[in-house]
């Protein structure tokens, strides 16, 4: 009786002990941590390379904060192509906030259309003008809470103007950089606003100025927001996919 006992109790060990391997074999390994620097540095190499509406939009704005502000305001909720015609029209005819003042309104929503919204972004240049003049000795201020206290200024807006004209620390949080970091897994954010706390808390600060010029070529010539091409992305092996049902 006594072999017996022992013999159901050795039986038994050994059935747990492959039963836990199979459970340990079936259970999904963790994912490592997504190369992030890496990432961004073959993605900076490829976007050199493609010739996109952004692109074209860099050509148009010098470093100059009235500029980068002014064109920022007409690029929200329009295509970076219409942003860059805009600018240009604009850009001949006013450049400085006292410029910018001198024209009437109405003269301002022609230059600056189709982008969306024209009209009321001609307002909102015409109020920004004006606050910078009066409140900011006509000087754009480089503090982020200066910026986000002008009235049309948010802080995808804000973050990159300290960025492009006075290149200091900011991440500048659009829907690419919102859309292409949680579709790697990098972070898991509802918004843009999260996104970009998200980043200030994990991204190294050598890419902070960066990834917003690298992410918004690399969204629009390769990871759009529909059916990304991953065959032609040079990271795709590190990217979780997460929110992508079709791919070419």
């Amino acid at each position: 009786m006594l072999v017996i006992v022992i013999e159901v109790v050795l039986a038994s060990g050994s059935m747990a002990k492959r039963s836990s391997r199979r459970e340990k074999a079936r259970r999904p390994r963790a994912r490592p941590a997504f190369p992030i620097e890496h990432a961004l540095a073959k993605l900076r190499e490829l976007t050199r390379t493609l010739r996109v509406p952004v692109v074209t939009l860099a050509a148009q704005v010098s470093e100059d904060p009235w500029e980068v502000l002014a064109a920022c305001i007409l690029s929200l909720r329009t295509k970076d192509s219409t942003t860059a015609e805009a600018a240009r029209r604009l850009f001949a005819r006013a450049r400085t906030p006292e410029a910018t003042l001198g024209l009437p309104e109405s003269e301002l929503a022609t230059l600056i259309y189709p982008v969306g919204f024209y009209r009321t972004k001609a307002r909102v240049l015409h109020g920004l003008a004006r606050a910078i003049r009066d409140e900011h000795q006509g000087r754009v201020p480089d503090d982020l809470d200066a910026l986000l206290e002008l009235k049309g200024v948010g802080r995808k807006t804000a973050n990159l103007v300290l960025t492009q004209a006075f290149g200091k620390p900011g991440i500048c949080v659009d829907t690419h950089v919102h859309r292409i970091t949680n579709r790697w897994g990098y972070v898991r954010t509802r918004s843009p606003d999260e996104t970009e706390q998200a980043l200030r808390k994990k991204l190294p600060a050598r890419w902070w100025i960066q990834i917003n010029q690298i992410l918004v070529a690399f969204g629009q010539g390769v990871c759009g927001p529909i059916s990304p091409r991953c065959s032609e992305c040079p990271i795709e092996a590190s990217c979780e996919k997460i929110g992508v049902k079709h791919q070419r």
